[in-house]
């Protein structure tokens, strides 16, 4: 690692202001940042410590949905019994991600902020155009297993690794911040993390010290709750492809659907078109392949990662298909 500067601000305001100095890096965890700077892919000048704040809590909210706390750990909110019985497709994700000791450590803001697991990212011997803007882009033409095939750009073809942020698309969850003068921003989730375009070093839509205080999660929604993970080993690994579902029936036919993709974009992927595609009609394999035609549109392997497009179709069969049974 190279030297850095460590601080503990006393508010979150502090914190936000603290943040916008150039070079400077929040850290909370730490489970993704301490690895990237003893890789030397990320070299922060400034740490902002902000683990002794007040930002720890799951607390209910007015429209009878969830606030959590930017600090709250991943195990925290996996076992929290509001969580387990009235969002259990979030419960489910979080549990399917990395490992009890991670997730010991791991908070909610660092989970919706971590960085791709991109190898040619995490080798700064390589050129990536996310570490290193216009070096150009080495897992096109490289080995691109894990890597994205649909909202891709000719400057990037990595993925988002969280589980949690997919089981919040889902959830149409609300991102909340506050910025360095003290204003505070709600951010619908479905905008909070960009696609790569020209610009794939720029992650999300946060500005020079933005800090993010809490997620919002609106009230339960009804139905069955599943999170499907597909990956290569069956602990500490990121999804090849996961499917977040909330599907409710009613009279045997499929009443409303919910659907976001993990693993196959550079940020938790929603196709509208796709639930309206299941939406009053009755569970079958052709109204199954007709949503995955929906999800799967514009896709585009290169090369290693082809068959994420049938391994897609086949995730999204086999979770509508335990869904609509249950």
């Amino acid at each position: 690692m190279k030297p850095f500067a460590f601080e503990r601000p006393a508010s979150v305001m502090d914190a936000a202001i603290a943040a916008a100095v150039p070079g400077a890096s929040i850290i909370a965890g730490g489970t993704n940042l301490l690895d990237l700077m003893k890789l030397q892919v990320e070299t922060p000048s400034r740490l902002i410590d902000i683990n002794r704040l007040a930002l720890d809590r799951i607390e209910p909210t007015p429209e009878g949905g969830l606030r959590i706390g930017t600090l709250v750990r991943n195990s925290d909110i996996a076992a929290d019994i509001r969580v387990r019985q009235h969002y259990g497709v979030l419960s489910r994700a979080l549990l399917a991600g990395a490992s009890a000791q991670v997730r010991n450590k791991a908070t909610t803001g660092g989970n919706l902020l971590q960085r791709t697991r991109c190898y040619y990212f995490y080798d700064i011997s390589k050129p990536c155009n996310k570490r290193r803007p216009g070096s150009g882009c080495a897992a096109i033409g490289g080995f691109n297993r894990i890597h994205a095939i649909l909202g891709t750009s000719q400057s990037c073809i990595a993925t988002h690794p969280s589980d949690m942020a997919v089981a919040m698309r889902v959830l149409d969850a609300v991102v909340e911040t506050i910025k360095p003068d003290g204003s505070k921003r709600a951010i619908a989730i479905a905008g909070f993390h960009r696609l790569p375009g020209s610009t794939p070093q720029v992650e999300t839509v946060l500005e020079r010290g933005e800090t993010i205080i809490a997620v919002r999660l609106p009230p339960p929604l009804p139905g069955v709750h599943i999170y499907r993970k597909v990956r290569d080993r069956a602990s500490f690994a990121f999804a090849l492809v996961s499917v977040a579902a909330v599907i409710q029936m009613a009279g045997g036919r499929i009443q409303s659907a919910r659907l976001a993709f993990g693993g196959l974009a550079h940020k938790p992927w929603r196709v509208p078109a796709a639930e309206q595609t299941l939406e009053g009609e009755a569970p079958s394999p052709a109204v199954f392949q007709a949503a995955a035609d929906a999800v799967l549109a514009g896709a585009k392997g290169f090369g290693s990662n082809d068959f994420k497009i049938p391994l897609t179709r086949r995730t999204l069969h086999a979770v509508m298909a335990q869904a609509t049974h249950s």
